[in-house]
């Protein structure tokens, strides 16, 4: 993903380093030149100095083809502004601006905000739920029975890729519930059914098998 953070504070800065871990291009728009040096010192040309308020420095950043605007500045309406610049102007499809003010949230949404969050793993895990990162997303926790509905992506670099289900080596009292291949309908997986690039399987395992499950299907 192409990510635009608007504000290279401490929120944005450490925010920027995680997305880049991460993998994803990111390029931090800041008006103080002496912390757009600082941050380019360090990690090279991934801060623009300018303001992420106006709509000619969002156009000379390429955010017509940014997939996500993160306004993180101190400034609740500085935030506010660059999120509607990007959506309405640039037309940015996800844009989350931090509050410092939480009654500011519902006009935020009012107004067209995506999301509105106030610390860095706040924010991470909205885009981790955008676009997911790794390949098996925890979506419920059965306490009385120690189990977890996980989403498990198979990449097309995955060892499951052209197995059946029966040939897979799936952990113990771990279960394939449905699978949402790329095209076609959602369907219960058999014995016989092949899994594809591309497939999103809903499945049921004993939290602690999680990451043998993922070794089983999301695995290299």
């Amino acid at each position: 993903m192409y990510i635009i953070i608007v504000g290279g504070g401490r929120l944005g800065y450490y925010l920027m380093k995680a997305l880049l871990k991460e993998g994803h291009e990111v390029l931090v728009l800041e008006k103080d030149a002496r912390i757009c040096k600082t941050i380019t010192d360090e990690l090279g040309s991934v801060c623009f100095r300018g303001d992420g308020c106006e709509a000619a420095t969002l156009a000379e950043v390429g955010t017509g083809r940014a997939d996500m605007m993160v306004a993180v500045t101190g400034d609740d309406e500085d935030n506010l502004v660059a999120c509607q610049v990007a959506k309405h102007k640039h037309n940015v499809p996800r844009t989350i601006a931090r509050i410092r003010n939480p009654r500011n949230a519902v006009l935020f949404k009012k107004l067209g905000v995506d999301v509105t969050v106030n610390t860095t793993d706040l924010i991470i895990e909205v885009i981790e739920h955008e676009v997911p990162t790794h390949p098996v997303t925890q979506l419920l926790t059965l306490d009385e029975k120690g189990l977890i509905i996980v989403d498990v992506r198979i990449s097309p670099e995955s060892s499951s890729v052209g197995k059946t289900v029966k040939d897979l080596s799936l952990p113990k009292e771990s279960k394939l519930a449905l699978i949402i291949p790329n095209e076609g309908n959602a369907h219960v997986p058999v014995a016989h059914t092949v899994l594809q690039a591309g497939d999103q399987i809903i499945a049921i395992t004993p939290s602690e098998n999680k990451e043998e499950l993922e070794a089983a299907l999301g695995g290299m």
